[in-house]
Protein backbone atom coordinates (compact mmCIF):
# COMPACT_ATOMS: atom_id res chain seq x y z
CA UNK A 1 0.00 0.00 0.00
CA UNK A 2 1.05 3.61 -0.53
CA UNK A 3 2.60 5.40 2.44
CA UNK A 4 0.65 7.86 4.56
CA UNK A 5 2.09 11.27 5.43
CA UNK A 6 3.62 10.14 8.73
CA UNK A 7 5.31 7.18 7.04
CA UNK A 8 6.79 9.51 4.41
CA UNK A 9 8.12 11.72 7.21
CA UNK A 10 9.52 8.70 9.06
CA UNK A 11 11.42 7.57 5.96
CA UNK A 12 12.83 11.07 5.44
CA UNK A 13 14.03 11.14 9.04
CA UNK A 14 16.36 8.26 8.23
CA UNK A 15 18.19 10.57 5.80
CA UNK A 16 19.22 12.89 8.62
CA UNK A 17 22.77 12.67 9.89
CA UNK A 18 24.32 13.47 13.25
CA UNK A 19 25.23 17.15 13.53
CA UNK A 20 22.98 18.29 10.67
CA UNK A 21 21.25 21.67 10.64
CA UNK A 22 17.91 21.06 8.93
CA UNK A 23 15.11 23.29 7.68
CA UNK A 24 11.66 21.70 7.44
CA UNK A 25 9.11 23.21 5.07
CA UNK A 26 5.36 23.50 5.52
CA UNK A 27 3.16 20.40 5.34
CA UNK A 28 4.54 16.87 5.42
CA UNK A 29 8.11 18.09 6.20
CA UNK A 30 7.04 19.41 9.62
CA UNK A 31 6.16 15.83 10.63
CA UNK A 32 9.83 14.82 10.33
CA UNK A 33 10.50 16.49 13.70
CA UNK A 34 8.56 13.69 15.41
CA UNK A 35 10.64 10.90 13.85
CA UNK A 36 14.27 11.97 14.36
CA UNK A 37 16.30 8.90 15.43
CA UNK A 38 17.21 9.07 19.13
CA UNK A 39 20.87 8.22 18.54
CA UNK A 40 21.66 11.38 16.53
CA UNK A 41 21.66 15.11 17.28
CA UNK A 42 19.92 17.26 14.67
CA UNK A 43 19.25 20.99 15.00
CA UNK A 44 16.05 22.16 13.32
CA UNK A 45 16.01 25.69 11.89
CA UNK A 46 12.90 27.68 10.99
CA UNK A 47 13.06 30.75 8.78
CA UNK A 48 10.71 32.67 11.08
CA UNK A 49 13.49 32.78 13.67
CA UNK A 50 13.97 29.56 15.61
CA UNK A 51 16.99 27.31 16.03
CA UNK A 52 16.62 24.13 18.03
CA UNK A 53 12.97 23.18 17.52
CA UNK A 54 11.66 20.06 19.18
CA UNK A 55 8.63 17.90 18.37
CA UNK A 56 5.06 19.14 18.41
CA UNK A 57 3.72 19.82 21.93
CA UNK A 58 1.21 17.58 23.67
CA UNK A 59 -2.37 18.82 23.78
CA UNK A 60 -2.77 21.37 26.53
CA UNK A 61 0.95 22.22 26.59
CA UNK A 62 1.00 24.52 23.54
CA UNK A 63 2.66 27.94 23.71
CA UNK A 64 1.09 30.27 21.12
CA UNK A 65 4.31 32.30 20.93
CA UNK A 66 6.34 29.30 19.77
CA UNK A 67 5.45 28.48 16.17
CA UNK A 68 7.19 27.11 13.08
CA UNK A 69 7.07 28.59 9.58
CA UNK A 70 3.71 26.92 9.02
CA UNK A 71 2.26 28.66 12.12
CA UNK A 72 2.01 25.37 14.02
CA UNK A 73 2.92 25.39 17.70
CA UNK A 74 6.24 23.71 18.47
CA UNK A 75 8.53 23.02 21.41
CA UNK A 76 12.08 24.21 22.01
CA UNK A 77 14.96 21.96 23.02
CA UNK A 78 17.60 22.93 25.61
CA UNK A 79 20.08 25.38 24.06
CA UNK A 80 17.63 26.63 21.44
CA UNK A 81 17.62 30.24 20.24
CA UNK A 82 15.02 32.76 19.08
CA UNK A 83 15.94 35.62 16.74
CA UNK A 84 14.57 37.80 13.94
CA UNK A 85 13.85 36.50 10.44
CA UNK A 86 16.68 38.59 8.95
CA UNK A 87 19.19 36.61 11.03
CA UNK A 88 17.44 33.40 10.06
CA UNK A 89 17.74 34.15 6.33
CA UNK A 90 21.36 35.17 6.80
CA UNK A 91 21.98 31.63 8.06
CA UNK A 92 20.18 30.19 5.04
CA UNK A 93 21.91 32.40 2.47
CA UNK A 94 25.30 31.72 4.06
CA UNK A 95 24.69 28.00 3.43
CA UNK A 96 24.69 27.07 7.11
CA UNK A 97 21.76 24.71 6.56
CA UNK A 98 22.88 21.18 5.63
CA UNK A 99 19.52 19.87 4.47
CA UNK A 100 16.20 21.36 3.41
CA UNK A 101 13.05 19.22 3.28
CA UNK A 102 10.26 20.78 1.20
CA UNK A 103 6.84 19.90 -0.06
CA UNK A 104 6.07 20.52 -3.73
CA UNK A 105 3.25 20.73 -6.22
CA UNK A 106 5.47 19.53 -9.09
CA UNK A 107 9.04 18.36 -9.68
CA UNK A 108 10.58 17.92 -13.13
CA UNK A 109 12.95 15.09 -14.03
CA UNK A 110 15.88 17.53 -14.17
CA UNK A 111 15.32 18.69 -10.59
CA UNK A 112 13.19 21.83 -11.06
CA UNK A 113 10.65 22.44 -8.31
CA UNK A 114 7.31 24.27 -8.32
CA UNK A 115 6.00 24.75 -4.80
CA UNK A 116 4.49 28.16 -4.27
CA UNK A 117 1.81 29.27 -6.72
CA UNK A 118 -1.27 27.89 -8.43
CA UNK A 119 -2.61 30.27 -11.09
CA UNK A 120 -6.07 31.59 -10.27
CA UNK A 121 -5.85 30.77 -6.55
CA UNK A 122 -5.06 33.04 -3.63
CA UNK A 123 -1.47 32.53 -2.49
CA UNK A 124 0.21 34.55 0.27
CA UNK A 125 3.65 34.22 -1.31
CA UNK A 126 6.52 31.79 -1.67
CA UNK A 127 7.70 32.16 1.94
CA UNK A 128 11.34 31.24 2.33
CA UNK A 129 11.34 28.51 -0.29
CA UNK A 130 13.24 30.42 -3.00
CA UNK A 131 16.06 31.30 -0.60
CA UNK A 132 16.18 27.73 0.67
CA UNK A 133 16.38 26.05 -2.73
CA UNK A 134 19.03 28.52 -3.88
CA UNK A 135 21.21 28.10 -0.80
CA UNK A 136 20.75 24.66 0.78
CA UNK A 137 23.51 22.10 0.41
CA UNK A 138 20.98 19.30 -0.11
CA UNK A 139 17.27 19.34 -0.94
CA UNK A 140 14.78 16.52 -0.42
CA UNK A 141 11.21 16.92 -1.65
CA UNK A 142 8.39 14.99 -0.02
CA UNK A 143 4.92 14.91 -1.52
CA UNK A 144 2.13 12.69 -2.74
CA UNK A 145 2.97 11.11 -6.08
CA UNK A 146 -0.19 12.34 -7.81
CA UNK A 147 -2.54 15.28 -7.31
CA UNK A 148 -6.19 15.02 -6.27
CA UNK A 149 -7.15 14.41 -9.90
CA UNK A 150 -4.77 11.45 -10.17
CA UNK A 151 -2.27 13.29 -12.38
CA UNK A 152 1.45 12.73 -11.86
CA UNK A 153 3.43 15.35 -9.93
CA UNK A 154 6.75 13.92 -11.21
CA UNK A 155 6.91 15.50 -14.63
CA UNK A 156 9.07 15.99 -17.70
CA UNK A 157 8.60 19.73 -17.25
CA UNK A 158 6.85 21.71 -14.51
CA UNK A 159 3.70 23.51 -15.63
CA UNK A 160 3.47 25.78 -12.58
CA UNK A 161 5.73 28.78 -11.77
CA UNK A 162 9.13 27.55 -10.60
CA UNK A 163 10.55 27.95 -7.12
CA UNK A 164 14.01 26.73 -8.12
CA UNK A 165 15.85 25.29 -11.12
CA UNK A 166 17.80 22.02 -11.11
CA UNK A 167 18.08 21.99 -7.32
CA UNK A 168 16.23 18.88 -6.12
CA UNK A 169 18.43 15.89 -5.29
CA UNK A 170 15.96 13.37 -3.90
CA UNK A 171 12.20 12.85 -3.79
CA UNK A 172 10.17 10.69 -1.42
CA UNK A 173 6.51 10.16 -2.27
CA UNK A 174 3.80 7.83 -1.04
CA UNK A 175 4.92 5.36 -3.72
CA UNK A 176 8.71 5.36 -3.43
CA UNK A 177 12.04 7.16 -3.26
CA UNK A 178 13.75 8.69 -6.29
CA UNK A 179 17.12 10.25 -7.07
CA UNK A 180 17.29 13.02 -9.67
CA UNK A 181 19.88 11.99 -12.29
CA UNK A 182 20.82 13.28 -15.76
CA UNK A 183 18.70 10.42 -17.15
CA UNK A 184 15.63 11.32 -15.09
CA UNK A 185 14.03 10.04 -11.89
CA UNK A 186 15.90 6.96 -10.66
CA UNK A 187 13.68 4.70 -8.59
CA UNK A 188 15.75 3.54 -5.60
CA UNK A 189 13.05 2.22 -3.25
CA UNK A 190 9.38 1.36 -3.61
CA UNK A 191 6.80 1.60 -0.86
CA UNK A 192 5.77 -1.73 0.72
CA UNK A 193 3.32 -3.52 -1.53
CA UNK A 194 3.63 -0.98 -4.36
CA UNK A 195 4.69 -2.43 -7.70
CA UNK A 196 7.16 -0.96 -10.16
CA UNK A 197 4.40 -1.07 -12.76
CA UNK A 198 2.16 1.19 -10.66
CA UNK A 199 5.00 3.68 -10.19
CA UNK A 200 5.72 3.68 -13.93
CA UNK A 201 2.05 4.28 -14.70
CA UNK A 202 1.86 7.26 -12.33
CA UNK A 203 5.16 8.93 -13.31
CA UNK A 204 4.96 11.29 -16.29
CA UNK A 205 8.65 12.25 -16.30
CA UNK A 206 11.52 10.06 -17.42
CA UNK A 207 11.87 7.12 -15.04
CA UNK A 208 14.97 4.97 -14.61
CA UNK A 209 14.19 1.58 -13.08
CA UNK A 210 17.16 -0.56 -11.94
CA UNK A 211 16.96 -4.33 -12.27
CA UNK A 212 16.39 -4.80 -8.55
CA UNK A 213 14.42 -2.10 -6.68
CA UNK A 214 14.32 -2.83 -2.97
CA UNK A 215 11.21 -2.43 -0.87
CA UNK A 216 11.30 0.50 1.52
CA UNK A 217 11.71 -0.21 5.23
CA UNK A 218 9.51 2.01 7.41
Amino acid sequence: MALDKNQIAKRIARELQDGYYVNLGIGIPTLVANHIPPDITVTLQSENGLLGMGPFPFEGEEDADLINAGKQTVTLLPGSAIFDSATSFAMIRAQKVNLTVLGAMEVSDNGDIASWKIPGKMVKGMGGAMDLVASAQNIIVCMMHTNKHGDSKLLKKCSLPLTGVGCVKRIITDLGMFEVTPEGFKLTERAPGVSVEEIQKKTEGRLVVPDDVKEMVI
